[in-house]
């Protein structure tokens, strides 16, 4: 079993979809978990339910997109436990559009959660690790990196960026820190279902739809990626560095017809 026990952990996007799949799992492998996002009273309460389980969870209210919330985020969590030995990037928004459909607005509000948010947490918190000689930085990419999406113009745009960084981030830092890309597929999040908003089927039909055409034959659940990040977080994956793990149930190995 991986065990991160007493290892201190920042989650971004830390209190829904993936992000609080990965702090539930964190936590229950030991860890001391910092969960962080703009959903006030949904991480207020999850806080709550996993102190009273008696599991080592706070939860910081953050806009990732800004430097200087950022920034107060990382202090906080050196505040409290006097380390930092894993982030995890999650914080992520979706939207939907060719080039042509967006403006100012809404490419600031992507890029500024979904990519800003990276640079800016690895900016504040990666220093702290150097100064530790360890640590890793997880980043959630997304197989939209890699496949042209119809309508998805700024969201694979922005993803596509985070695989960069994970690379750059790795080699402008080796020797102390690890860097390390997790790639979904299809993962059944809120995200997801609010991109199916709008069609002419129920979800659970168009969910049926898509997990037919991946060959495990199920959409990913969070947990799926929750597992494999604690594992990258964990001694174990110490030589796993400057690359992206694809979790996406083998979408990517299907033919473009």
């Amino acid at each position: 079993m991986i065990d991160l026990k007493n290892k201190v952990i920042l989650v971004t996007g830390g209190s829904s979809g993936i992000g609080e799949a990965c702090s539930r799992h964190f936590a229950a492998l030991g860890a001391k978990v910092v969960m962080a996002s703009n959903q006030q009273e949904r991480g207020d309460a999850l806080e709550k339910e996993l102190r009273e389980a008696g599991l080592e969870v706070r939860f910081v209210y953050a806009d990732v997109s800004q430097e200087e919330s950022v920034r107060a985020m990382v202090d906080r969590v050196v505040e409290c436990y006097g380390r930092l030995d894993g982030v995890h990037c999650n914080a992520g928004v979706w939207g939907k559009g060719r080039v042509t459909d967006f403006d100012d607005a809404a490419w600031e509000k992507i890029m500024g959660v979904n990519v800003k948010s990276v640079f800016w947490t690895a900016k504040h918190a990666i220093p702290v690790m150097e100064a530790q000689n360890s640590g890793v930085f997880l980043i959630t990419t997304s197989v939209a990196a890699f496949i042209g999406f119809p309508a998805h113009a700024l969201y694979c745009a922005s993803k596509g960026a985070l695989e960069s960084l994970v690379r750059c981030l790795a080699t402008d830092h080796a020797g102390k820190v690890r860097v390390v890309g997790i790639c979904p597929g299809t993962i059944d999040t809120p995200m997801l279902a609010e991109t199916c908003e709008g069609w002419d089927k129920p979800v659970e039909e168009l969910y049926a739809d898509v997990a037919r055409r991946i060959p495990v034959r199920r959409l990913g659940q969070p947990i799926d990626i929750a597992q494999t990040a604690a594992f990258l977080l964990s001694e174990e994956a110490g030589y796993i560095n400057a690359t992206s793990i694809v979790l996406d149930g083998g979408t990517m190995a299907l033919p473009p017809w």
